[in-house]
């Protein structure tokens, strides 16, 4: 079976409120996403129906046929905005701990993440920067080796000096023979050129999904100007 995340119908309530409706969707392997839309849009609902942590209201989401649940854990390295760590545990210790956690986490590959991200692996995670713990976020989620990473705004919180070194480091640790990256961010302009298509919510609802390619050729637009044409 082709390994793919396939959505079908999907709509997402919490109480009265939706926060999706009737998404239909599929990202194959070898893709690199992003996730696009204003506040309270679905973004981060949405990457959470693909990581089977949440489940939809009515329709399906299957991961390589799966239908999503916590199982797909093992497929699928996912991480949110907020990020959770045993504030006691220091850089190396958060990585080992992952480890424990994960059969496919691979050590020797977050020790090089770690180094790009100029991590000092000895430090306690309670005494390092909003923006660093961002980074061990990116860590631990890019050195598992399963098909599907999901990131949450992942540039949230970083200096933007170092944001565009920081998207090309992540970029460099995908491996599109074998994984797709998916993520949400509000900084279009800085994820534009290293993403292959892009899925774009407004007020719950599919605006548009697309490769950079068909945009560009179809609108003669950048993602951020079709944005600005879009979201009136």
């Amino acid at each position: 079976m082709r390994e793919v995340i396939r959505m079908t119908n999907v709509s997402k309530k919490y109480g009265k409120q939706a926060a999706l409706q009737d998404i239909s969707l599929s990202v194959p392997i070898g893709k690199i996403i992003g996730i696009v839309g204003g506040n309270g849009s679905g973004k981060s609902t949405l990457l959470k129906l693909m990581s089977g942590l949440s489940l939809p209201t009515s329709g399906s989401v299957t991961v390589n046929g799966e239908t999503a649940s916590r199982r797909i854990g093992r497929v699928v390295s996912y991480s949110s905005d907020a990020g959770s760590f045993y504030p006691i545990f220091t850089v190396r210790e958060a990585l080992r701990f992952q480890a424990s956690q994960f059969a496919d986490f691979n050590l020797a590959k977050a020790d090089e993440i770690i180094k790009l991200m100029k991590l000092d692996p000895h430090m306690k995670i309670k005494a390092l920067s909003k923006g660093n713990r961002g980074r061990l976020q990116i860590v631990l989620t890019l050195a598992r080796e399963v098909p599907y990473i999901l990131m949450d705004e992942p540039l949230s919180g970083l200096d933007p000096m170092v944001r565009e070194s920081i998207v090309k480091g992540i970029i460099s640790y995908v491996d599109l023979q074998s994984q797709s990256l998916i993520m949400t961010s509000h900084e279009v302009t800085e994820i534009e050129t290293l993403i292959d298509g892009f899925i774009a919510l407004k007020d719950g609802s599919l605006l548009r999904m697309a490769d950079m390619e068909d945009l560009h050729e179809s609108e003669a637009l950048s993602l951020a100007d079709w944005m600005k044409k879009s979201y009136v």
